[in-house]
């Protein structure tokens, strides 16, 4: 049996001193990169549409808190407080709206939202038209309705610690 044992092992010990010859990376570092015209190509871009409809797309320029009054900027709780918007949300005095959608127009960005308030969901149309540090909301779903609001923090000394 030691013989046939032998006839067997010496094709994969052949085998492997073949292998041995060839530099192996160490587990702690990774492999070098495979260069193929495949890999040195730029990744593809997203389509255009992609950027202009997808939530978390809008620019930082209607980001913050905006109030109707400046002096609510300092209010965290009741009904004058400032509204809070991020790119994906928008948060208001008993209403949290998702941005569903958002779109670049000319001079500002038309936005579907998802509302939440007082226990009831609907969907809601917005444009956001910042100038400086001002911020006009108009609400084609409210015949038009228009909301003029001021960035907090805008013209206002900064906060003592």
């Amino acid at each position: 049996m030691t013989g046939r044992r032998s006839a067997i092992a010496l094709p994969f010990a052949l085998i492997l001193a073949a292998c041995g010859d060839e530099a192996t990376n160490p587990p702690t570092e990774p492999a070098p990169p495979v260069i193929t015209p495949e890999a040195a190509a730029p990744p593809p871009n997203a389509p255009p549409e992609a950027g202009a409809t997808l939530p978390g797309a809008g620019p930082a320029s209607f980001v913050g808190r905006w109030a109707a009054d400046i002096t609510w900027c300092s209010s965290t709780t009741g009904a004058e407080r400032p509204i809070e918007i991020t790119t994906t949300r928008f948060e208001g005095y008993e209403n949290s709206c998702s941005i569903d959608r958002i779109h670049e127009e000319a001079g500002g960005y038309d936005a579907t939202l998802t509302c939440e308030a007082e226990g009831m969901t609907a969907q809601e149309r917005v444009r956001l038209a910042v100038q400086g540090d001002s911020l006009r909301l108009t609400w084609p779903d409210r015949n038009g309705a228009v909301v003029l609001l001021t960035r907090c923090g805008a013209g206002l000394p900064p906060a003592e610690d």
